[in-house]
């Protein structure tokens, strides 16, 4: 009976550690329970969110110190949320794609046509 009771603590303990926060409802100490967040970076994400709830995750990563697109991707795999949604990849809008040189027409050389 003692083992069952243990192995039900350890799966709540389980889930209850995985729960996933958002940075725009968490508190302190609920930032901090995500692998990753010290107090350091806690209070930076307090401080930004002052001034307003972060949108989105590229506009989390524009407003807090410290945490770029490597950051992002494994603060979202402890948990860590922006308004509910996991960080999905690319971090800013793609650049626009380079726009193709007009292809040289080959020149013209004073070769002698081959023979037949």
């Amino acid at each position: 009976m003692l083992k069952k009771i243990l192995a039900m603590a350890a799966m709540l303990f389980a889930v209850v550690s995985f729960a996933a926060v958002d940075v725009n409802k968490g508190t302190a100490a609920d930032l901090d329970g995500i692998k990753g967040v010290g107090p350091a970076m806690s209070k930076r994400i307090l401080d930004a969110r002052k001034e307003g709830e972060f949108k989105d995750w590229p506009d989390f990563m524009q407003r807090v110190k410290g945490v770029k697109e490597k950051k992002a991707e494994k603060l979202s795999a402890e948990g860590l949320t922006v308004n509910g949604k996991a960080f999905g990849g690319q971090a800013t809008a793609p650049a626009a794609p380079k726009a193709d040189k007009v292809a040289k027409a080959p020149k013209a050389t004073d070769a002698k046509p081959a023979k037949p």
